[in-house]
C-alpha cells in the first residue's frame, strides 16, 4: 500500500505573487517527504494561467489530497481578495477551478492561515491551548488565529489600526527595509502592534514567521509584552505543510461523514 494511500501523506502547494512552490507532506512529522518543486508565478497571474502552473505541480504527485494556499481570503474556496496575483481572482472560486483542472478534491486556504496551521500541528505552537496569534511578517503582515489548534479563518489583523495606520504600513519588515530602520526602531513599532493584539486578544501566544523570524533574537528580547512571543519553527515550509494538513483533515472529516450516514 502507498503513502499516500495510508493517508500519512498529502501535497501542498504554495501561491506566491513571485513563485508557487509544491512538495508532497509526510504528516506524521509535518516535514516535505521529497524535494520542493519551485515555478515562476505566470505574469499575468491570471486565474488561468495560476491554475495550469497548480495542475503541473499537482501531476507530479498524483496520490494524495492536495491543499493550495493563496494570497487572499477564501470563503468556501472562493477568493475574495488578491493579494500579489491578478485581480481577476476576485470572486473566482478557485477550489472548484484547481479541481476541475487536476481532478482532485482541492483544499484552498489563505497562506497565513496554512502556515498558522502548520505551526499549531507541527511547530512553536503545537500542544498549545487557548488563543494562538501567528503572525508572518513580510513584504505586508499576514495573521492566523486559533484556539486550541483550531483555526479562526480569515483574520486580517495585519490591517488593524494602530496609531492612525494601517499596522502593516508601519511595522513590516518590507518597511523596516524600505526605511532603513534599526532593530531597535523597528521594535518600537512592532511593540505598539503587539500591545494592540494583546489588549484586544488576550492571547496566551504570539508565533512570529515570516524569513526575518530568522533573526528574532534581534528584536524579539527588545519586545515587553505580558503574552509569550517565539519564533516560527517552519519557517519557509509552513504554508506548504500546513495546506497539505488541512487537505488530509478534510478527507479525513468527510470519510467520517460518510460512516457516520452509512
Amino acid at each position: 500500500m502507498s503513502a499516500a494511500a495510508r493517508g500519512d501523506r498529502a501535497v501542498g502547494i504554495d501561491i506566491g505573487g513571485s513563485g508557487i512552490k509544491g512538495a508532497p507532506v509526510d504528516l506524521a512529522r509535518g516535514e516535505f517527504a521529497e524535494d520542493r518543486v519551485r515555478e515562476p508565478t505566470p505574469s499575468p497571474s491570471t486565474p488561468e494561467a495560476v491554475a495550469d502552473v497548480v495542475a503541473a505541480l499537482a501531476g507530479r504527485w498524483p496520490e494524495g489530497p492536495l491543499g493550495v494556499t493563496f494570497p487572499a481570503v477564501i470563503k468556501d474556496g472562493v477568493a475574495m481578495t488578491a493579494a500579489n496575483v491578478d485581480k481577476s481572482w476576485i470572486g473566482t472560486d478557485a477550489a472548484e477551478l484547481l479541481r476541475a483542472r487536476t481532478g482532485r478534491t482541492v483544499h484552498v486556504v489563505n497562506d497565513a492561515d496554512a502556515a498558522g496551521v502548520a505551526e499549531a500541528r507541527y511547530g512553536a505552537a503545537k500542544g498549545v491551548r487557548g488563543v494562538v496569534v501567528v503572525t508572518t511578517l513580510g513584504t505586508g503582515i499576514g495573521t492566523a488565529l486559533l484556539h486550541d489548534g483550531v483555526l479562526v479563518p480569515n483574520t486580517e489583523l495585519g490591517h488593524l489600526e494602530v496609531d492612525g495606520h494601517d499596522a502593516e504600513t508601519r511595522a513590516s519588515d518590507a518597511v523596516r527595509d524600505r526605511e532603513d530602520l534599526s532593530w531597535k526602531d523597528w521594535a518600537k513599532r512592532l511593540q505598539r502592534y503587539y500591545a494592540s493584539l494583546e489588549a484586544l486578544l488576550q492571547p496566551d501566544l504570539f508565533v512570529v514567521g515570516g524569513g526575518v523570524s530568522k533573526k528574532s533574537d534581534k528584536f524579539l528580547p527588545l519586545l515587553e509584552l505580558s503574552t509569550p512571543i517565539v519564533p516560527a519553527q517552519l519557517l519557509n515550509s509552513a504554508g506548504i505543510v500546513g495546506a497539505a494538513a488541512l487537505a488530509a483533515e478534510d478527507v479525513a472529516a468527510a470519510s467520517s461523514q460518510d460512516q457516520v450516514r452509512g
